[in-house]
């Protein structure tokens, strides 16, 4: 099985040294290779090729590892070089939409393209970073990747655009738990609090994941008027030990937002499923109604 690896970063870089250690035939592909490239091409003995070209069509596997702004053009450019039956693997942070883009392109000329989401820190875990997979051929993709040491899911009957999308997703919910658990340790650490701090947060971690979002979301409806109060509670005390948030000023107003669509409306916890907040709140998302993709 012959790879060839477009975009030699980080990426693009230790998925060419884990194949070529795992014995497969790789091709390289960087415009401008770093030192780090250089060296990789050296040891393995290999051309770096500076530009596509018809040297891609003896791939069995294109991996496209360029930033995400130039994965629609390196897409473009690498199609007109490519043969039928030959797969594509973007694995790029492009949006959902560049992504279907470059599918319905793909298809086209007969080239499978596959989506692929990487789903942690290929610095820290290196070929075992977790890969996600959606479009045609992704089982394949993810085959080939686990055959060797890898671990790379699909989505089942998901679509080009699927697996970056849960990524962005994904990202949502890190990044902001990051954002605000940086405030929060701070906050702790500076009033002495942080070792007991865990204690009382231990509840929280012996619940399963997907309960407690869908139980803060459900009960978020009911009682968003109070928690609101509470978000300027622990602002206020945080300026008083010299902290400004810059978190909890748009926690207060997603609460503010939601109290003011219920507007006193009488609700409790048997009259909210999961799926009922989400339909209240997305009918009435301030500015910019969100229509659902998973009820009617």
């Amino acid at each position: 099985m012959t790879i060839a690896v477009i975009g030699l970063g980080e990426v693009g870089r230790c998925l060419a040294g884990a194949l070529l250690d795992a014995g497969l035939t790789v091709q390289l592909c960087e415009a401008r290779p770093s030192a780090a490239a250089q060296a990789l091409a050296v040891k393995a003995q290999l051309e770096i090729h500076a530009e596509m070209g018809e040297w891609l069509s003896s791939a069995d596997w294109i991996l496209s590892c360029v930033p995400g702004m130039a994965a629609r053009d390196v897409a473009r450019g690498a199609f007109p070089f490519l043969r039928s039956g030959q797969c594509y693997a973007d694995l790029t942070t492009a949006s959902p939409d560049t992504k279907r883009d470059a599918a319905k392109l793909a298809a086209e000329t007969g080239i499978a393209y596959v989506d692929v989401a990487i789903m942690g820190s290929i610095a820290m875990l290196g070929f075992k970073t977790p890969l996600l997979a959606s479009g045609p051929q992704s089982h394949a993709f993810c085959a080939m990747i686990n055959q060797r040491g890898g671990r790379a899911t699909a989505v089942e009957a998901g679509l080009a655009g699927d697996a970056i999308a849960l990524k962005i997703m994904r990202s949502i919910f890190t990044k902001g738990l990051e954002a605000l658990a940086v405030e929060l340790l701070i906050y702790a650490d500076q009033t002495g609090a942080r070792a007991k701090l865990f204690g009382q947060l231990q509840d929280l971690d012996e619940m399963p994941l997907q309960t407690l979002l869908e139980g803060l979301v459900r009960t978020h409806v009911i009682h968003a008027r109070r928690r609101a109060h509470e978000v300027h509670d622990a602002e206020r005390e945080m300026a008083a030990h010299g902290l400004t948030s810059v978190v909890l000023p748009g926690i207060a107003r997603r609460f503010e937002d939601t109290a003011a669509m219920i507007d006193g409306a009488a609700l409790s916890a048997n009259d909210v499923s999961i799926d009922t907040a989400l339909a209240m709140l997305r009918r009435k998302w301030p500015d910019n109604p969100i229509p659902s993709t998973d009820q009617p």
